[in-house]
């Protein structure tokens, strides 16, 4: 069930965080998060062919197959767009956690967010980490999601707790991310863990239908980050049984939960969108395919003349047949396609519906959640996308970042 505002621990996960001054505000920007031995992971990560050096760190870090002990997550810096330099120094990190925590280097896997095409303040995140150390905590989620923002105004956080069987289940997630945001994954990071016990192979099975489901149906500006990284843990500390194969009981509902906190941090990152004011629903009905939908949906989503129509409450629709029309499906025939802002039909037939008046879209389009359907006509697929507006806030947040 929805925690509501309760954040649950997890047993066989600690985390720590403290400010290594590498952002101008001293507030904390390090974070380190231990697992108990045994525990399984598995991670998505950009698509973005400049895939950050931490990116690629991790990346061969899990491919090895070896267990992982622990993660580091530094904001400010994204050490991205810097070559060998950059790997070097993600590996210098976990070289120097490894030997602190007595464990081999390959078992730290480096995560990092930030500006791009900046070295990493290598000697100041090293002298961070005992620090880290020393305040590991089971509730260190809420200091540590606060730990890895940027520009993000809030920190996004999500638990459940749930049963299989005769066993109690917790998951609990934390997430970054307010602008570069157009997941492909597989600068967006999210890091979710249970308590429950399952195969890496499984774990790999729900993330990517996690990551589909929620952080890949999610745009505030269009940009994928260097960045993107979701890592999903399990400890196996609940004591049930393994979870080997999606056939097993308890798959579903773990796979489900997991998703269900997926898309409350996809959610939380949309409505945390740099300068946003609104939070817009798309839904892409009855397409011929999911990818198809997905591309209506999107490319809606991405375009800046319907954001700013809706920063304006700016009943100026034809933008959203323009985007529709613009999203490259063969074959599409606008003729069937209906479009409602809210409940208020506006479009069918190719043009404006007979009865549409703005005056009646108006209060919608003025509301702070707004949801766009877009019924197609033409299949039984369906997709949702969430995005948001685009302000001015947009702009002066993008052009401060660095000064």
């Amino acid at each position: 069930m929805d925690s509501g505002n309760q954040i649950f621990t997890i047993e066989g996960v600690t985390l720590g965080a403290t400010s290594a001054a590498i952002r101008k505000d001293d507030q904390p920007d390090l974070v380190v998060l231990l697992l108990q031995e045994n525990a399984t992971v598995a991670g998505v990560f950009t698509q973005n062919r400049f895939s950050a050096a931490p990116v690629q760190v991790c990346q061969q870090q899990l491919a090895r197959g070896g267990p992982i002990a622990a993660m580091v997550i530094n904001t400010g810096v994204a050490n991205a767009g810097t070559g060998k330099n950059g790997i070097d120094d993600a590996k210098k990190i976990c070289h120097e956690l490894a030997r602190l925590l007595g464990v081999d280097h390959e078992s730290i896997l480096p995560f990092s967010t930030g500006v791009i095409m900046e070295r990493l303040p290598i000697e100041k995140i090293l002298a961070g980490l005992p620090r880290c150390l020393e305040l590991q905590s089971q509730s260190g989620w809420e200091d540590s999601s606060r730990a890895i923002l940027t520009t993000d105004l809030v920190p996004k956080l999500s638990s459940r707790n749930f049963d299989v069987g005769d066993y109690p289940i917790r998951v609990t997630g934390m997430a970054k991310g307010s602008g570069m945001i157009k997941p492909n994954m597989a600068t967006m990071l999210a890091f979710v863990a249970t308590d429950a016990r399952i195969s890496v192979d499984c774990l790999n099975e729900i993330v990517a239908f996690a990551t589909e489901q929620t952080f890949n149906r999610i745009s505030v500006d269009g940009d994928t980050s260097t960045n993107d990284s979701f890592m999903l843990i399990a400890t196996g500390a609940c004591g049930g049984p393994t979870i080997t194969t999606n056939a097993d009981e308890g798959f579903t509902k773990i796979r489900d939960e997991v998703t269900s906190v997926c898309e409350d941090l996809a959610k939380k990152i949309v409505l945390d969108g740099e300068g946003a004011t609104k939070f817009i629903e798309i839904r892409v009905e009855d397409g011929l395919s999911v990818e198809e939908a997905r591309d209506i949906g999107f490319s809606v989503a991405n375009s800046p003349l319907v954001k700013t129509a809706f920063y304006a409450s700016d009943p100026n629709l034809g933008r959203i047949m323009s985007a529709i029309g613009a999203a490259g499906v063969k074959d599409l025939d606008v003729t069937k396609i209906v479009i409602k802002i809210g409940d208020i039909l506006v479009a069918e037939n190719g043009g404006v519906a007979p009865r549409y008046k703005e005056g009646d879209v108006k209060p919608i389009m003025e509301a702070n959640d707004i949801v766009i359907t877009i019924q197609l006509n033409r299949g039984k697929d369906s997709v949702t996308i969430w995005t948001c507006d685009l302000s001015h806030d947009y702009i002066k947040i993008n052009t401060e970042y660095r000064s």
